[in-house]
């Protein structure tokens, strides 16, 4: 178990530095630092600083969804790419995370555990088998079995598992694109459902954050940290609040992830962003996702939203209101915020403590 930064880069998927888009640019420098992982997502709806809506419901408004990239390792590799990734934006959002690289599986919380609750993530090749059926179905029945809150399965549409890449193409299979399960619940629980998964895979690649539950089926568990502004050396804190809900979760009778993106848009937040997993499950229903010759779609959904902590009190009543009857939710804090905008830039990369 190691210390480790996972960077974040929110951007448009026809964003392009020259003749190349960003996304290629940004998954090949990631390449040629042989990080341990990475992957490419690409949203179904959200909003940036310039208000405009994207989403995958409407031809007129889907040229450009957003498309989200995750990268971690070992701090000192994650720093090395800092630089020229920043220089690859003309727009868009980068942020750094604290979290421990899980190699062998273990993941002990440790007295140093901030919360009482985590999220773990793995990383996985979408053609890793467990017992001869897909990987990621085993270990969300694991995580179940363990009493973890939820969890979701995000496919890639690029990405590097252990330093190798994999991109999905046209008429192809797309086995080995990279996925990422992420799971959160009671920090003991998600250290022993670590363990048991890591013990199933044959090179296992995890990592672990603190993090806090704040609403779980429409009940309230708790609100964000209250965070200051500012550390004491004067570097600036972010918050982040996560939302987990089923494709077919409804507020008012319309799908939750849309009103939660139309309110904040309509109440001014700087951005959000919501991408469709393939598999997962929430609280104590069934692990539901895409299934052949299936007429529904019964998907989980992740909506995030990022933003000062005092903003973040403010949207967290928005997404309050509308999780009255489903959803998991969730905040954590975010070390370090880059936002590139057309009035300037905002925050850096230096990482705050607290």
């Amino acid at each position: 178990m190691s210390e480790s930064l996972k960077l974040t880069v929110y951007f448009g998927e026809s964003d392009r530095v020259g003749h190349r888009l960003v996304s290629d640019e940004l998954l090949d420098l990631f390449e040629r630092a042989e990080l341990k992982a990475a992957v490419l997502l690409r949203a179904v709806e959200g909003f940036g600083i310039k208000h405009r809506l994207h989403t995958q419901r409407f031809l007129t408004l889907s040229e450009d969804l957003p498309l989200v990239a995750v990268a971690v390792d070992r701090r000192e590799a994650i720093e090395r790419v800092l630089p020229e990734a920043k220089e690859l934006l003309g727009g868009g959002l980068i942020t750094l995370e604290r979290a421990r690289l899980l190699e062998d599986g273990a993941a002990s919380p440790g007295p140093e555990t901030p919360g009482d609750e985590a999220k773990l993530t793995l990383y996985l090749g979408r053609d890793e088998r467990i017992g001869g059926r897909p990987a990621y179905l085993e270990v969300v029945e694991r995580l179940r079995r363990h009493g973890v809150a939820g969890a979701t399965v995000l496919l890639g549409v690029d990405g590097i598992t252990h330093g190798h890449r994999q991109r999905a193409r046209f008429f192809a299979r797309n086995a080995s694109v990279p996925l990422m399960v992420i799971t959160v619940g009671p920090a003991a629980r998600i250290a022993e459902a670590a363990e048991s998964i890591g013990s199933l895979l044959r090179d296992p690649l995890l990592t672990l954050e603190w993090i806090r539950v704040c609403k779980r089926d429409g009940v309230l568990l708790a609100e964000p940290r209250h965070l200051p502004e500012r550390d004491d050396a004067g570097l600036g804190i972010w918050q982040k609040l996560m939302v987990y809900a089923g494709e077919q979760a409804r507020h008012d009778g319309h799908p939750l992830y849309i009103q939660l993106i139309r309110r904040l848009r309509e109440e001014n937040a700087s951005g959000a962003t919501a991408v469709r997993g393939i598999w997962g499950f929430s609280g104590d229903h069934a692990p539901h996702g895409d299934r052949l010759l299936s007429v529904r779609r019964r998907v989980p959904v992740v909506a995030t939203l990022i933003d000062t902590p005092e903003q973040i009190r403010r949207w967290f009543a928005v997404v309050d209101e509308l999780t009255d009857e489903a959803g998991l939710v969730t905040s954590e804090m975010v070390p370090a915020f880059h936002a590139i905008a057309p009035q300037g830039k905002v925050g850096g990369l230096r990482l705050a403590r607290l």
